[in-house]
């Protein structure tokens, strides 16, 4: 399967045919869906330990892939179209990798083509400054990494995935630090931030779609992984870890109230967004991982529709300053409607998957201690806070001046905005979440225990 989806983006890539490249991202969507969608499939599907996961990865990447190049169907160059499957190929082999090195290689070669976005389509001189904080601060964290990967490995010899695991590591608490210090640059986590506000508001439509929905997920994924072939157990110093990721979470959501940028908003709003996913992924619970997931899922979607309804509000107002851009419920109801939806879907209200997500961390934080609980509550407190912010500034209000020149949302953007809103559905399936972290005995005797009670 994977040698198909692998061989099907190499085509396109090379004949760069807009009918094959849409044809190839959606074939490749529902495969992927159809995989996680089988609860028992083996290992072999996928080549990894957790073909569910590496699935619903995989889906996630294809379809964001798809909409960066709707929603951006006025720029179709061949270089800008080859940059993005380019990209995809890369996230293809990091999701569907079982062996640790070409895992740790697909992931560092996802920088490049997400440089070339930024440096090549970027708005502002300041772009080449943002390129390189990326550079700086992801592969800088990686590298100790590589150090610790190649001992792990020559010491077990062996770098698949599925025999790793089945070691117990002998490691310190700063090696275990030292290993998720890579991915946790990556989501990033407070602190180690800096290169995301950048990076998102000199970046193209595009960029910020991918960077936000994919590659911070693929973070995210590399906890997963780590955690895996590390086999780690909880210790006084992944406590200490976890308070520092989520009181920079709650850090992270206190900046979105003082933002003046709308994407720079956006950008520290996914800081904290990814600090539930980090403490989810690392608390080795089935809630916490299946949270993790979740919240990776609805994040990469409702992030991604954010930054499409900030650059279609820019080209109506010529500005991404929050204090120019009202009244845009007067002027441009559609849009308001897609601000009002998403900015809900942001925040968390129910019915949405980004409510599962932040739910289901909750017992795991209250089971850890109750400081955790209540720094989590806070978090949701004040996430609802911003997002209200977020919309009231934009679309309520006298209509700004600046909104004269602007044009009318195309067909095309409501379409995508739409599709970005479509798996946003999955709350109703959400027991697939619970099935793809479960183990298979686990899952056998949960259905055994169904039959008997029936």
């Amino acid at each position: 399967m994977v040698v198909c989806m692998l061989s099907m983006l190499v085509c396109s890539l090379i004949f760069l045919n807009w009918g094959s490249i849409v044809c190839s991202l959606v074939v490749l969507g529902l495969l992927s869906l159809s995989s996680f969608a089988q609860f028992f499939s083996n290992s072999s599907n996928l080549g990894f330990w957790d073909s569910s996961v590496a699935s619903l990865m995989i889906f996630l990447s294809c379809v964001l892939c798809y909409l960066a190049l709707h929603c951006t169907s006025e720029e179709k160059s061949p270089k800008y179209v080859g940059c993005i499957l380019l990209l995809t190929i890369f996230l293809l082999g990091a999701f569907s990798s079982s062996n640790i090195m070409m895992f740790y290689l697909f992931f560092e070669a996802s920088l490049i083509p997400t440089l070339g976005l930024i440096i090549t389509w970027g708005y502002q001189p300041e772009r080449l400054q943002a390129g390189s904080y990326m550079m700086l601060y992801t592969v800088g964290a990686s590298l100790p990494l590589l150090i610790v990967i190649l001992w792990h490995s020559s010491s077990h010899l062996s770098m698949d995935l599925t025999v790793l695991s089945m070691v117990t590591s002998p490691y310190s608490g700063l090696v275990m630090f030292i290993i998720f210090g890579a991915f946790l640059v990556k989501l990033p986590i407070y602190s180690a931030h800096l290169w995301l506000p950048k990076a998102h508001v000199e970046a193209p439509l595009a960029g910020s779609m991918l960077l936000a929905g994919i590659l911070l997920k693929l973070g995210g994924y590399g906890l997963l992984v780590m955690s895996s072939a590390f086999n780690f157990k909880t210790t006084a110093v992944a406590m200490v870890l976890y308070s520092v990721i989520l009181w920079g979470g709650l850090l992270a959501t206190l900046m979105c109230l003082r933002q003046v940028d709308v994407k720079a908003l956006v950008a520290f709003s996914s800081v904290g967004h990814m600090s539930i996913v980090a403490v989810g992924v690392l608390s080795h619970y089935s809630w916490g991982v299946m949270s993790g997931l979740v919240t990776m899922v609805a994040h990469g979607f409702s992030s991604s529709a954010l930054f499409c309804l900030a650059y279609y509000t820019y080209n109506k107002s010529h500005t991404r300053n929050l204090g120019y851009m009202k009244g845009m419920l007067v002027g441009y109801p559609v849009l308001s409607l897609w601000w009002f939806v998403f900015c809900c879907i942001n925040m968390a209200a129910p019915p949405t998957l980004n409510l599962l997500g932040e739910l289901s961390v909750l017992p795991v934080l209250w089971n850890m201690s109750l400081s955790m609980a209540v720094v989590m509550a806070l978090m949701v407190f004040f996430s609802a806070s911003y997002n209200m912010f977020l919309y009231s500034t934009v679309n309520h209000g006298a209509i700004s001046s600046y909104l004269s020149g602007g044009t009318p949302l195309k067909t095309s953007h409501s379409l995508g905005l739409m599709l970005h809103s479509v798996p946003l559905a999955l709350i109703l399936k959400c027991q697939l979440f619970w099935f793809s972290v479960w183990s298979e005995s686990q899952c056998h005797l949960w259905i055994t225990k169904s039959v008997l009670y029936i």
